[in-house]
Formats: structure tokens, sequence, C-alpha cells
């Protein structure tokens, strides 16, 4: 059920279907490196004060369920989460991702999909991104 959230003299429910897909489509998210993608997001999000409602990937993209507060600007949040999430897994995965992406350090594509979710419900969304992958 969606509540609504009060800050000073505004009320909101905010919340976004976001979709990132690995550069050139390829099948990076399997295991460690899914667990490791959503723990950084999950991490990111919880220092900028976004709740991740669900997240979960198939192989070559991950969906988020994202609730924000009307300070947040959406392009800069994508690029945080984008940006944080390729550092650190570079870190993490250096040689595996070198045999992928051998010009630059990248990881997602440059593109994004995001939508509110006002046009279905919670309920339907949430399943249809736990049944991912």
């Amino acid at each position: 059920m969606n509540v609504w959230k009060s800050k000073n003299r505004h009320k909101y429910l905010l919340q976004y279907h976001l979709i990132l897909v690995c550069k050139y489509r390829k099948k990076l998210l399997n295991e460690p490196i899914r667990t490791d993608i959503i723990e950084l997001s999950e991490e990111i999000c919880k220092k900028q004060n976004i709740i991740i409602k669900t997240i979960n990937t198939d192989q070559d993209h991950i969906h988020h369920l994202l609730e924000t507060e009307p300070t947040v600007t959406v392009s800069k949040l994508i690029n945080t989460l984008k940006s944080y999430t390729t550092y650190h897994i570079w870190k993490l995965y250096p040689k595996e991702l070198s045999l992928h992406f051998w010009k630059e350090h990248t990881f997602w594509t440059d593109g994004y999909f995001i939508c509110s979710i006002g046009n279905v419900s919670e309920q339907t969304l949430r399943e249809y991104i736990e049944e991912q992958g």
C-alpha cells in the first residue's frame, strides 16, 4: 500500500521504475557481480535518502523500484547510481571486466529507462520486477 509522505508543507509520493542496462547488453549480472551491484545500489541510495522498494536483475539489466523526495533530481540520482556502481564494481572485478571493456572503465549504457508508477499499482510492478531473471 502506498503511503503519502509529508515534509514541511508538502505531501508527496514519488515512486519510479528505473532500468539500467549493461553496456553492449553484456550478460554480466551473474553471481557474484549481481549481488555486489545490488549492495552498491542499496548503499548509495541509503546515503541519498532514497528508498529502494524492490530491486532485481536479469543477466544484462537491473530493475529498481525507488521512492524519493521532491528535492531529488532524477537525472542526478541516475548519474550517481551509475557512476558509483561502475567505480566500485571495477575495483572489485578489474580482470573480469577488462575482458569485456578494454578501452574504458564502463559498465552501463549511456541511456536508461525511468517512469513514474502512477499508472500501475505498486503490487503489479513489484511482482514484475521480482519475476525478472
